[in-house]
């Protein structure tokens, strides 16, 4: 099978590595194709440093290469997501460099305790080189391919549904109108259209996104439902012009039933926002539904186009108030149930329940944060919680959530200060070790003592993407599990950050 692969053309110019091409319809041998792999991965290694190789591409295997197309593994789906929306070209051009012209590379997870699957056609290819053409289709950039297709779309929460959504008279409206929409039949979406839902962070607008799109993809499978951030549409629109394929970005919308769109406050840029306004407006035309979430109502969205705007208000607009004393309770109840799955050690008393319910005014986020603080002190000093420790815990939060609240500024400073690492360097680019782990570390803090949007803390931390803080929040949060000097550096600085 080798000797057959080595009568492609090479080429014999000295000093040059020969590509080889596969010929159609046939594969290598195991041992050849882990060869050609562990190459194929100094490379990366080589190009983008011991860091970046180690985070996202030391747990990648391959598995098959026929018909000239790779399949590579990875072990779980935030890995997939991540390398072919921030590495797809890379690897593919590192790929060709070693195994020749490919048709396609396919990542798939794998799953634990299963066999390596050996059929490429059974998988849809997410990275296709940009040269020549397959299959009679145009060449398509490879974090454009498939980038909003509904059907593979992988940011849903899975714990957001209406199930789980705590209704009061805080968010009741804003609840029966997702309904609504949720249990609309294709071609006849409800009277309101577009329905835009505003509130301040954490009061549930992506919950109803969420849940709208979990209800339709169960109760109404024919519908096809896409839901996006703000920053996912532009990322994608970005690719597709460095592409020089918009035609194929606008075609992911097509057949849509119904788009979330959240964070619309995000939307920057005139083209941008020239490409969404068209996009709604097709929608809406063709009466296709559009939900969309943001912090503010369309009069106040001051950097969004007026007609825009004008589009927006001209649907239903609904505000979701902070909840009540009862709702906050109750959110608490369900938070700690959930923390409770999570570690069964977690033993809070009702009557600590009551007073981070009165304590803090805020909404689901904000209570989640206080009772993960607490939690995290009952798990780092091992001392049963009294409402005495839960007060001297929760000390420096007000009833008003706009007082005293912990800065990310107060953690930059006490990271950086613990780690003797410069404030800029927590923020820039840099992968070395001794900058990437006060990095993670921060923002684990961010996200577990603020109430701060993964995206918010992501632009804190040096303008980065909301999927960079949650990689880093769910490391560390499974490293101090393991690693007790962790766990105590964490707890000493939640000190040191509560006595800012």
């Amino acid at each position: 099978m080798t000797a057959q692969i080595n009568t492609a053309q090479t080429s014999n110019a000295p000093g040059t590595e020969a590509k080889r091409a596969e010929p159609k319809g046939r594969g290598v041998k195991d041992g050849d194709l882990k060869a050609r792999w562990l190459r194929i991965a100094q490379r990366l290694k080589a190009e983008l440093g011991e860091d970046l190789y180690t985070s996202w591409f030391a747990r990648m295997e391959a598995e098959d290469f026929a018909a000239g197309r790779l399949v590579v593994s990875v072990p779980t789906r935030f890995l997939k997501s991540w390398i072919e929306n921030h590495y797809a070209a890379r690897l593919a051009k590192v790929a060709e460099g070693e195994l020749g012209t490919l048709e396609a590379v396919v990542v798939r997870v794998r799953m634990a305790g299963t066999p390596v699957a050996r059929s490429p056609e059974a998988v849809e290819p997410v990275v296709r080189p940009a040269h020549g053409h397959h299959d009679g289709l145009a060449p398509v950039g490879p974090s454009v391919l498939g980038f909003f297709a509904p059907e593979r779309s992988n940011t849903l929460d899975d714990s957001q549904t209406f199930a789980t959504f705590m209704v009061g008279t805080s968010n009741q409206l804003a609840h029966a109108a997702a309904g609504r929409v949720a249990e609309a039949t294709a071609g006849h979406p409800v009277s309101f259209n577009p329905l835009f839902i505003h509130s301040a962070s954490g009061l549930g607008k992506t919950h109803l996104l969420n849940a709208v799109a979990h209800r339709i993809r169960e109760a109404r499978p024919d519908r096809k439902v896409l839901f996006l951030t703000a920053e996912r549409f532009m990322y994608g629109f970005v690719h597709a012009l460095r592409a020089r394929d918009t035609i194929a970005f606008k075609d992911q919308f097509r057949d849509v039933d119904v788009l979330l769109i959240d964070d619309f406050q995000f939307l920057q840029g005139k083209t941008m926002q020239q490409e969404f306004c068209h996009t709604f407006n097709s929608l809406v035309d063709a009466k296709r539904q559009v939900v969309v979430a943001a912090d503010v109502p369309p009069a106040q969205l001051d950097t969004i186009d007026q007609r825009m705007r004008s589009r927006l208000m001209g649907g239903l607009v609904i505000d979701i108030e902070t909840p009540d004393h009862d709702l906050r309770r109750r959110i608490l109840d369900s938070r700690l149930e959930a923390l409770q799955a999570r570690d069964p050690a977690a033993k809070i008393p009702a009557e600590v329940l009551d007073f981070i319910a009165e304590r803090i005014a805020g909404g689901g986020r904000e209570l989640e944060g206080a009772l993960n603080r607490i939690a995290a002190y009952q798990q780092f000093n091992r001392q049963a919680i009294t409402l005495d420790l839960a007060s001297m815990v929760l000390r420096d939060v007000q009833a008003n959530p706009d007082q005293a609240r912990i800065k990310i500024d107060d953690i930059l400073k006490v990271v950086g200060r613990h780690y003797n690492v410069a404030r800029q360097d927590i923020l820039s680019p840099r992968r070395a070790r001794s900058v990437v782990i006060p990095r993670q570390v921060g923002m684990y803090l961010a996200k577990k003592m603020t109430a701060r949007s993964l995206p918010e803390i992501g632009r804190r931390f040096g303008g980065r993407d909301h999927s960079t803080v949650l990689h880093a929040v769910r490391k560390i949060d499974e490293q101090i599990k393991t690693d007790e000097r962790l766990a105590r550096e964490v707890a000493l600085l939640i000190r040191l950050v509560e006595q800012q």
